[in-house]
């Protein structure tokens, strides 16, 4: 535990403006960012008696080792760069928003020849137009199969867009008239740009007029005596309506604007969000937070519009965002969400009518989101710790081990040997953290030594971190090690957080070398144990008998999943590398020949046979090869075994060329093989 007096600045350090201020620990990782109005006097609340501070902000200061600032011209700025590194630093101390899945969105791929309707999740792409979020994927398609009739937009992915378009036959939505099949050009590509469109205009509210001019067509129709027109019509309208239907009018003057309500107590707080658009309800989402320091509703309501539109603009940024109580100040926070939208925003609390209604049934559903996260958190929060404590006390360790570190290898027959390094931390998987290694020391198959192996690379590039060159010289052979860059401003390093316990798949062999390599490298205050598969012990180093756990242990069953993602996602990147080596073509082994530059030499000759025929100056004419790249794709053509000759199996007859492979049709059958 630090002491905050001990890196404290002096008050003459410390400039009276505006600006952004950022907490590192001792290894100099960013564990809080947090902007004032004045430095100075911000600065001054973290060094006072710790008695008197928040016990989150007493943990804070007390965990940190040096504390540095910024100064900026405005308060806008400042909410600008704040939020800047919170997303690039992800800092352990900040407010963070944990959403309890990825919502999905209704997406219309505008950015495309042939516009496309697809759930989509994750984050948003450019020239894509988005609706929602929702809270099921099956609401989205249930809508989408509604809308298809009046508006027959492609769904189809790309794979099955150009099968479509190369048999001239198109799918089932295309011959049951929920799709217009652009694939088989039944319509333009501008026809099918005007659907689409159509189809967001109806999603973006504007349902009125396009309702009105269908029953117009309709009454046409029928007048016309064109009978079955009028009732595919009909029932168009149909379809429309139940479609509006699933979204109830909830403002009736069509109103574009996101409410945003709370749900705290003195730990943790749940944010619920209903986007509102055309006066309707088009999409809902809620997060939870810890309250890591002492903060105000306004400050949470800050940080829900910074986590709300920190990456948005236009008219993803509404004109109107009710809120159930005011940033301080509110100005700057106003500007920067008037500067996001790029047109004026109103951002205040709702006082009666419509909308303050709407506000309180916002307000219940995240009370809901609160206890439900509390009755959840509690259950696992209690199962976690009994875990961590039970391993804690199996291995006799000093305390419990809040960051544990499992390591696998996998191979096939001795091929393609990998190893995986997974990362738990408060007994949940932190996946950012998780790494690979290919075993680049000798061939064949030795678990035992893969595993020295991984552990001494791993644990090299921790202590490298730790010099203060950012170096670490490999004693076996003098050189300096490839470490990989070496951030110096906090970001999250691959190697730089030493865990308290390694776990190792395996047993006695695996554990002694695992250990070997720490002693090796001088590393006395890491715990190692093996989970062996066969009955489930978990061996120690220097013991000639396990240590049993029992059954229903709840250390026992976190180290198997410990034990189990490591070994998936071994497994999955051996894998991964062994289909690449099957699929890999003599062009692969050619140095800095990258993927584009492969099909333009496949399609400029047409097929690997005829470019292993050309000469040097002919494959220097191609675009982008030089006389370099072209000797050494001549070298690699040589050195591979050529296919033997096609024959045609009805005559027996010897063909005397290869058929041509052109870029695209490759392209096409690497995408079949995946």
């Amino acid at each position: 535990m630090a002491d905050p007096s001990s890196y404290r600045p002096k008050p003459g350090q410390i400039p009276d403006a505006p600006g952004v201020y950022k907490f590192r620990d001792e290894h100099r990782r960013v564990i809080y960012v947090g902007k004032a109005k004045s430095l100075r006097q911000r600065l001054a609340n973290y060094f006072q008696d710790l008695a008197g501070l928040h016990p989150r902000t007493r943990s804070m200061v007390t965990t940190a080792a040096s504390v540095e600032w910024t100064v900026v011209t405005n308060e806008v700025e400042a909410l600008q760069l704040e939020y800047t590194w919170i997303k690039e630093f992800d800092p352990r101390f900040n407010v963070k928003y944990r959403d309890d899945k990825s919502y999905p969105y209704l997406a219309v791929t505008m950015n495309e020849q042939f516009p496309r309707v697809q759930v989509m999740r994750g984050a948003k792409k450019k020239g894509v137009r988005y609706f929602g979020p929702y809270g099921h994927a099956w609401a989205i398609r249930d809508t989408v199969d509604l809308l298809l009739r009046a508006f027959p937009v492609r769904t189809c992915s790309a794979g099955v867009f150009k099968n479509a378009a190369r048999t001239g036959r198109p799918c089932l939505l295309g011959y049951i008239g929920k799709c217009s099949a652009p694939c088989v050009e039944r319509v333009t590509a501008d026809a099918h740009r005007e659907l689409a469109e159509d189809f967001c205009d109806f999603m973006a509210g504007r349902t009125g007029t396009y309702i009105r001019r269908l029953e117009r067509q309709m009454a046409d129709a029928a007048e016309e005596m064109e009978y079955e027109r009028a009732a595919r019509l009909r029932d168009d309208i149909e379809a429309l309506r139940k479609a509006m239907e699933k979204s109830a009018v909830v403002l009736a003057d069509a109103t574009d604007a996101d409410l945003i309500a709370l749900a705290e107590d003195e730990l943790e707080a749940a944010v619920q969000i209903f986007h509102v658009r055309g006066g309707r309800v088009r999409g809902q989402r809620g997060w939870v937070t810890d309250k890591v320091e002492a903060v105000t509703s306004g400050d949470l309501v800050e940080h829900a519009l910074q986590q709300l539109y920190g990456e948005e603009s236009g008219d993803a940024v509404p004109k109107e965002v009710l809120v159930p109580a005011l940033p301080d100040p509110i100005e700057p926070v106003q500007e920067w969400l008037t500067e996001r939208r790029g047109a004026s925003v109103s951002l205040r609390i709702p006082q009666r009518g419509d909308k303050k209604a709407l506000m309180e049934t916002v307000a219940r559903n995240a009370q809901q989101s609160l206890v439900l996260h509390k009755t959840k958190r509690a259950s696992d929060l209690t199962t976690r710790s009994r875990a961590l404590e039970e391993i804690a006390a199996a291995l006799e360790l000093d305390s419990v081990p809040l960051r544990v570190e499992c390591y696998d290898i996998s191979h096939l027959q001795g091929d393609d040997v990998v190893a995986s390094m997974v990362v738990f931390e408060d007994g949940l998987a932190r996946k950012s953290e998780y790494r690979r290694f290919q075993i680049k020391g000798f061939e064949g198959q030795d678990d035992v030594r893969s595993m020295h192996e991984v552990i001494t690379r791993r644990f090299k590039r921790y202590l490298a971190e730790k010099e203060k060159t950012g170096e670490w010289v490999d004693e076996e052979t003098g050189e300096i090690a490839d470490l990989g860059p070496t951030e110096e401003d906090g970001r999250p390093k691959r190697f730089a957080y030493p865990p308290q316990l390694v776990v190792v798949d395996g047993g006695q062999p695996q554990v002694a070398a695992a250990q070997r390599a720490l002693d090796e490298l001088g590393i006395d205050d890491i715990a190692v144990c093996g989970l062996a598969k066969r009955l489930e012990e978990v061996w120690v180093p220097g013991e000639d008998d396990p240590v049993i756990l029992p059954r229903t242990s709840e250390g026992l069953y976190l180290l198997q999943r410990v034990r189990d993602e490591a070994h998936r996602f071994a497994i999955t990147y051996q894998r991964n590398k062994r289909s690449k080596r099957f699929r890999a073509g003599p062009l692969d082994a050619v140095p800095g020949l990258g993927e584009a530059r492969k099909q333009t030499l496949i399609k400029h000759f047409g097929s690997v046979k005829r470019l292993r025929s050309a000469t040097i100056d002919q494959i220097c004419e191609v675009p982008g090869v030089g006389r370099k790249t072209a000797e050494a794709v001549l070298a690699a053509l040589a050195g591979a075994v050529p296919a033997g000759p096609a024959v045609n199996t009805a005559t027996g007859e010897i063909m005397e060329e290869e058929e041509p492979v052109t870029a695209g049709a490759s392209e096409e059958r690497r995408g079949q093989e995946t």
